[in-house]
């Protein structure tokens, strides 16, 4: 069996990168079918996006190769970077302007699985042998 990847990459989520990798860390290495339950009932708001990159990826790995057998799916390696920060003023006392920043973050998902063989080769290489063992009969 071979093993193939396909990965997505999520940038600008409006989450801080340290909160959303508390979340990431919940489903390294696990199968996406096992991830996608674990995050579905995460009360994080950060597990919306980690969620929405796992299902993205493992529809890539599904479109580019599709004898995957979708039980073996794995995620290969998830990581949460520091993504572009904003930075904004909010109004304080005696005409002042404090400063804050908006952290973004980016989330990367790469899943691996294993493709499946192919029954169709199997067979016709077994035809195409009583085809030979019928010509070399006559």
């Amino acid at each position: 069996m071979n093993t193939v990847f396909a990965h997505a990459y999520i940038k600008g989520t409006d989450s801080m990168p340290r909160k959303t990798s508390v979340v990431a860390s919940l489903v390294r290495d696990r199968y996406v079918s096992d991830a996608i339950v674990i995050l579905e009932h995460t009360p994080r708001r950060a597990a919306r996006a980690v969620l929405k990159a796992v299902e993205s990826a493992n529809a890539n790995l599904l479109n580019k190769y599709p004898s995957i057998d979708t039980k073996t799916v794995r995620i290969a390696r998830i990581s949460v970077t520091a993504g572009t920060r904003i930075r904004r003023y909010v109004p304080a006392s005696r005409g002042r302007a404090l400063p804050f920043e908006k952290i973004s973050s980016n989330i990367f998902v790469e899943v691996a699985g294993e493709e499946k063989e192919k029954k169709a080769k199997a067979e016709s290489d077994k035809k195409a042998d009583t085809k030979k063992e019928d010509k070399e009969k006559k």
